[in-house]
């Protein structure tokens, strides 16, 4: 492996952020349900398991940008999604409205939204004139780190 590739596979940021509410709440969920099936209904335990499974797929959302990728994911990191830094042109902190939610969902106005907790993310112009919203807890943090990953990529551009 070469210094370049070394350097590269290092992230220039990382955070994982929580996602308290869907913590709190889907361990609330499962409570009952134990509760519920140990005194009434044992088919009970069978809502156990997708709910279990969505606590381990989105208690968090983790970001992390390298010199080329951004790379987010969810919970355990089932869900993940990479992004090229090489298609990012423009990237700035934006506030969401209270009724865009959590979860992955499309954005009124276009674009996806990747977000655990909270109302702030970071926007992302591809260079197709698409975007990208990326929740987090940190958006100056993370646009400036993406910023320079992209002024990076564009000084070892040889065009």
């Amino acid at each position: 492996m070469t210094d370049r590739a070394v350097a590269d596979s290092r992230p220039r940021y990382r955070n994982t952020q929580p996602g308290t509410v869907i913590r709190v709440s889907m361990l609330a969920i499962i409570i009952v349900f134990l509760i519920l099936g140990l005194k009434t209904y044992s088919a009970m335990y069978l809502y156990l398991i997708p709910t279990a499974l969505a606590l381990a797929l989105f208690h968090s959302l983790t970001t992390e940008v390298t010199d080329d990728s951004i790379v987010i994911w969810f919970g355990v990191g089932l869900i993940r999604r990479t992004i090229a830094i090489a298609q990012v042109k423009e990237c700035a902190p934006v506030r969401n409205p209270w009724y865009i939610g959590w979860g992955i969902r499309l954005v009124p106005g276009g674009g996806w939204l990747w977000s655990v907790s909270g109302f702030d993310s970071v926007e992302l112009e591809y260079v197709n004139g698409k975007r990208f919203r990326i929740g987090t807890d940190e958006p100056q943090e993370l646009t400036a780190a993406i910023m320079q990953a992209v002024a990076g990529q564009k000084d070892t551009d040889p065009a």
